[in-house]
This record gives C-alpha cells, sequence and structure tokens, in this order.
C-alpha cells in the first residue's frame, strides 16, 4: 500500500464538498473528482483542488492512481457505483442509504467480502467524542440496565409545499425518504452507543404533501435484544428544526442525553442531580479522547467528524480498523431497518421481526 492514498470523489454537492476537504485534511492525494457532467467534474476540480476533473464516474474509477473510491451521488447510483470499484479493487466509501433495497445491499456486503479491501458508510455521527463518552459510561454500567431508548431527528427543509430535491423523486432516492435518509442516522447512533440490537419493531409513515411519493414524517416503535423500549420520531417539515437529533437512554442508575446541536456536551441524570459532561480529553475515556480535535470550550462539529470519519477509513486500509468503524455490514443493516418500517407502514403499523 502506498505512502500516499491516492482518491476520487465522485458527486460534487455538499457531501462531495465535505468529503474532499476531509481527503486533503487527512494527507492523502485527490486525484480527482466526477459530476453529472464533464464540465462539472473540470469546475469542481478547480474548486476541490482535485488534480483534475474526470468525463464519468466510470473513468475515475478505472484510473491506476486511485486506491480509494468516495460516493456521494445520488442514492440509485450506489449500488452500480459501489459494485464497480469493489470489482477494481479499490477501497470504497458510500453514502448512505446503501442501495435502494436489501437484496441490493446484501450482495454489495458479499461483493465487498470478496474484494478483501475497506469499505464503509458514513455514519459520521458516531465520530462527536461525546457519543463515544456515552458509549464508554453505558458499557461500563454507569446508567445500569438500559431499559428506555428514544429521541428525535427533526429538519425543515422540505416544510414548504414547494420545497423539492432529488431525494423527492422515488426513482433516485428510493422507496424512504425520510426515515431511509435521517431515521437510518438516528438508529444506527442508537444501536452504536447501546451496543444493542433493535430486533422487533412498529412504524407508521405519514406524507404531508400528497403530491411526493414518500414520507415525510415516520413514527417508529422498537424493541431491543436487550430488552429495552423504544421510539423515534422522524421528520423533515418541522418548521424551525434543522437538524435536531437527539438520543436518550435511561436505566436503572441514570439517563444519558446527547443532542446533536450541543455536540460538545452529555447530559446525565440521576435521582440526586444531574451532570453535564463536556468534551475535555483529559476527563474523557480513551476512546472519546482520541477524537477530540480542539481545545476544550473550543466548538467541534459535524465537518470534523466527517474527518475523523475518514482518518478512520484511511487508517483501517493502511494498518488496522479502528474501534466503532462503520462498515458496508452497517449499511446493509440500515438499508434492512428502513425496508421493515417501510413494510410496517404499508401493513399500518403491525410489528415486524428486524432479522440480525
Amino acid at each position: 500500500m502506498p505512502s500516499e492514498l491516492g482518491v476520487g470523489v465522485v458527486g460534487v454537492g455538499f457531501s462531495g464538498a465535505a468529503h474532499a476537504r476531509a481527503v486533503r485534511l487527512a494527507g492523502a492525494r485527490l486525484v480527482g473528482v466526477a459530476a453529472s457532467t464533464p464540465q462539472r467534474a473540470k469546475e469542481a476540480a478547480a474548486r476541490l483542488n482535485a488534480d483534475r476533473g474526470f468525463p464519468s464516474a466510470a473513468a475515475l474509477i478505472e484510473d491506476q492512481d486511485v486506491d480509494v473510491l468516495h460516493l456521494c451521488v445520488p442514492n440509485d447510483a450506489h449500488a452500480p457505483l459501489a459494485e464497480m470499484a469493489l470489482a477494481a479493487g479499490k477501497h470504497v466509501v458510500c453514502e448512505k442509504p446503501l442501495a435502494l433495497d436489501p437484496a441490493s445491499a446484501e450482495g454489495l456486503v458479499t461483493a465487498w467480502q470478496a474484494a478483501g479491501t475497506v469499505a464503509t458508510v458514513p455514519f459520521v455521527y458516531r465520530f462527536y467524542p461525546m457519543v463515544r463518552e456515552l458509549r464508554a459510561r453505558i458499557a461500563a454500567g454507569e446508567l445500569g440496565r438500559v431499559h428506555l431508548v428514544h429521541g428525535t431527528y427533526l429538519q425543515d427543509w422540505l416544510s414548504r409545499e414547494v420545497d423539492t430535491d432529488w431525494r423527492v423523486d422515488r426513482g433516485a432516492g428510493g422507496p424512504s425518504r425520510a426515515f431511509a435518509d435521517i431515521g437510518s442516522h438516528w438508529i444506527d447512533l442508537a444501536e452504536f452507543v447501546l451496543r444493542d440490537r433493535v430486533i422487533l419493531l412498529s412504524a407508521r409513515f405519514g406524507t404531508v404533501f400528497p403530491e411526493r411519493p414518500n414520507e415525510d414524517l415516520a413514527l417508529v416503535q422498537f424493541e431491543t435484544a436487550g430488552g429495552a423500549l423504544g421510539s423515534v420520531v422522524v421528520s423533515q417539515v418541522s418548521p424551525g428544526r434543522k437538524n435536531a437529533l437527539v438520543v436518550e437512554m435511561s436505566g436503572t442508575s441514570g439517563t444519558g442525553r446527547f443532542a446533536q446541536e450541543r455536540p460538545g456536551s452529555v447530559w446525565i441524570g440521576r435521582r440526586e442531580g444531574t451532570t453535564e459532561l463536556s468534551a475535555d480529553p483529559t476527563l474523557l475515556t480513551e476512546d472519546a479522547a482520541r477524537h477530540v480535535v480542539v481545545p476544550p470550550g473550543h466548538p467541534q462539529g459535524y465537518l470534523d467528524c466527517v474527518d475523523r470519519f475518514v482518518d478512520d477509513t484511511y487508517a483501517a486500509i493502511k494498518e488496522a480498523e479502528p474501534e466503532g468503524l462503520p462498515t458496508f455490514a452497517d449499511g446493509y443493516r440500515a438499508v434492512h431497518i428502513a425496508d421493515t418500517a417501510l413494510q410496517s407502514s404499508r401493513s399500518g403499523g403491525c410489528w415486524l421481526e428486524v432479522a440480525p
């Protein structure tokens, strides 16, 4: 493996730009970018400091200088491009959802295992230091036996009838929008922090504007293998809510709460009083402290999480897989859970098992 990784980014919107930034900060070489047209790729290469723009995703995948492909394209392109990159022997970073259906996602897991490369999905909220701290404290038993998990993921960018995006198109976005798009982040985060799995769920999806082909909001109840009950409210039509991801877990000894819009702290509650933990690496557990990149009291945000995720992906390529790295197996699970929730909603909210 060369000391300097060669990287290609397919897709040059917000996500692609965030990935390109993380690539440069990780010390890798941004060999090139591909976009919807060769001209857009050329313009984006200059803007993102890539060596050059490529005429197509296929040309970028085939380039011998590219070791890693970052796929930041509409959902319907994830599976075919990831399959092509794995077949070419590349390491792959693919935005979620990994595929539009469980069978396609499972096929990518099989292809990844056969390729023997590193393949990750950016569930980047795992990389907030205070998420890692809450996870460590739950594992250490500080909250006791967790019996309740609940929270929200609320946005407002589709709260007007005229609001639109490629994600609203079922062909490009897939059969689930709000839950597959952001609910998948919440479920992944809850399972990661708790080190437990959802085994049963009941869901109701709702569409506020009838002309949209998939859901604007979702209510999901669930049960975990460890016996905790839970619920999550997901919405992309809640005016005033920009990125309100909140997860709260209550156990027999205490409650822990993480809110993404206040990422520098975790709230711990007990009968005797409450505590707010801050992101001071001298006070955190080892896995949490290693993700702190600014001095105590300075804000650390979403782009820092993308950077840490990319750093850990490249560490897995060069050395060994770090703790908590989300792989294609996690991406497949997210697709499977979203599909189970969709089937439950179509059946009127019946309880369905979530396969391991």
